[in-house]
């Protein structure tokens, strides 16, 4: 956190000094007091630029800081994950859990002195389902959203969605007033609710934006600063140079490796998990390549990966070994999955013998140049040793068209993890889903999704687990470990890290005082 002080200019350096070295705010100063002499200021490093300013074309993860300094959201999420109010301070679902009624609070207005009302956030989650965002799919099971009256909004749904509060807490969720709808200049923009509003004078469009407190803000407590000012940096070294010359108070980074210049800087890093790293074995019915259409070859794939040493050779121990790709924070994730597929070289020849590859089988992957040739050559030798002789196609730009289109049995790959076990169940293991590369249907696997996304409570929760334990037994992914992302702070500044995305939420990080 860095002091600014109104009077600076004109006071003794003395005083300047002292007020230096308190490290700290006037503790009678509030966020937002015009009258306070002392005024708090956030620094913080962003490494992703934003996209947009327009709510229905907001993107979220790292560029979460620049839309919740002037949006509110429907709903939010505690650090946990857990799903709490926001501009909606009660909801529920029907029967049926294909319509979620929301109840607004009262009294919020834009930055233009408009009200909200649930009519403008019904117009606003229409704009999203239909707009650019890469996450307007989010919605795209959503059939209407009305508002019976100014504080009630209902969102019906073709088929139940158990994600729904939780992209509501994202920008899905996101509300700008009406004025935005058909601005012109409404990517550069923002008219929001939140608890700051974009100083454009001080602002420069795809590098640095600075944002003051709003004084009117409903939620009062949850602005700790009088200025947040968000500087992208395109590069580590950029943003390494930057924390070692005091210029940001927090930041996250490009990699968890960065930590330790972060630490001999005099910042603290916090490292948790977002990804798996890996491989997707999705040619589970074999029309690519026969062998991966057998669970025992899957399954020999999965022995033969040594995740300690991988762990340890690629990504410097920054991470934790796993062999299932749900989040260790949803209801799915069983910690005794971890050890399903120790590393066994010996178990994986006698499986690839019991599937009929005793001499072993030729697969082809595809590699590529942002990840670095070392990484291919030692998956390549612990498969190698098995039985499975790995030829990697190299690929160019052509390489996401390709592998969604299914021209791979198998590739590494980096994917997320998300909060809800339907979210991840949404994302990869649908026929529909898009990183179900070949489309695979499994009627255990959906029997088990469809209970995990029509019920609710502790049947969802053991369907969700089962339906883990199913596909790790199947052998569907060969995870390998989830790597750390890395957060800093300065002395003077703290944060708790949000559960399942890449920056924390913006009312989590506040002076360390």
């Amino acid at each position: 956190m860095s002091h600014r002080t109104k009077f600076a200019a004109v006071v003794a350096g003395g005083l300047i000094t002292a007020l230096a070295l308190s490290g700290c705010a006037n503790p009678a100063a509030s966020p937002g007091d015009a009258d306070s002499d002392d005024e708090t200021e956030l620094r913080l490093g962003v490494v992703t630029q934003l996209s947009s300013f327009a709510p229905w074309e907001a993107s979220w993860a790292n560029q979460s800081p620049y839309l919740q300094a002037v949006y509110d959201t429907l709903l939010r999420t505690d650090a946990d994950g857990t799903v709490v109010p926001g501009l909606a301070t009660e909801w529920s679902w029907d029967d049926s859990r294909t319509a979620l009624t929301l109840t607004l609070r009262d009294g919020v207005e834009f930055s233009d002195g408009t009200a909200l009302t649930a009519q403008v956030a019904a117009d606003n989650l229409t704009r999203f389902r239909d707009g650019t965002s890469e996450n307007a799919a989010f919605l795209s099971g959503m059939t209407a959203a009305e508002a019976p009256d100014d504080t009630t909004l209902v969102v019906t749904l073709e088929a139940p969605d158990p994600a729904l509060p939780v992209y509501l807490s994202q920008n899905a969720g996101l509300v700008g007033a009406p004025a935005m709808f058909d601005a012109e200049d409404a990517q550069t923009s923002p008219i929001g609710s939140g608890p700051y509003t974009l100083d454009a004078g001080e602002s420069v469009v795809g590098s640095k934006y600075v944002f003051d407190a709003n004084p009117d803000y409903w939620d009062a407590e949850s602005v700790h600063y009088d200025e947040i000012e968000m500087t992208f940096y395109g590069d580590p070294t950029a943003l390494m140079n930057a924390v070692k010359g005091g210029q940001v108070d927090a930041a996250n980074t490009q990699s968890p490796t960065q930590g330790a210049d972060a630490e001999a800087a005099g910042f603290t890093v916090q490292n948790y998990e977002q990804n798996w790293t890996g491989f997707l074995l999705s040619d589970r019915d074999g029309a690519v390549n026969e062998a991966i259409g057998d669970v025992r070859v899957r399954q020999a794939f999965n022995h033969a990966l040594d995740r300690e040493g991988l762990l340890e050779a690629l990504a410097g121990g920054l991470g934790t070994t796993t062999t299932q790709v749900f989040s260790p924070n949803s209801a799915a994730y069983d910690a005794e999955l971890d050890e399903r597929y120790p590393y066994d070289p010996e178990k994986a020849t006698e499986l690839l013998a019991d599937a009929g590859y005793p001499d072993g089988f030729t697969l082809v992957m595809p590699s590529n140049d942002f990840v670095p040739e070392s990484e291919f050559a030692i998956y390549a030798e612990q498969l190698g040793a098995v039985g499975i002789d790995v030829e990697w196609e190299s690929t160019g730009d052509d390489l996401f068209g390709r592998m969604l289109g299914g021209d791979w049995a198998a590739f590494s790959f980096v994917l997320q993890i998300d909060p809800t076990p339907w979210q991840t169940i949404q994302f990869s293991m649908l026929p529909e889903s898009t990183w179900n590369v070949f489309q695979a249907s499994d009627p255990e696997m959906l029997e088990l999704a469809e209970t995990v996304r029509a019920s609710e409570g502790a049947e969802a929760d053991a369907a969700a687990k089962a339906l883990n334990e199913y596909i790790v037994e199947q052998a569907w992914y060969a995870p390998i470990y989830r790597p750390y992302s890395a957060f800093i702070t300065n002395a003077d500044t703290e944060a708790v890290v949000q559960s399942d995305n890449a920056v924390p939420y913006l009312w989590n990080i506040t002076p360390a005082n």
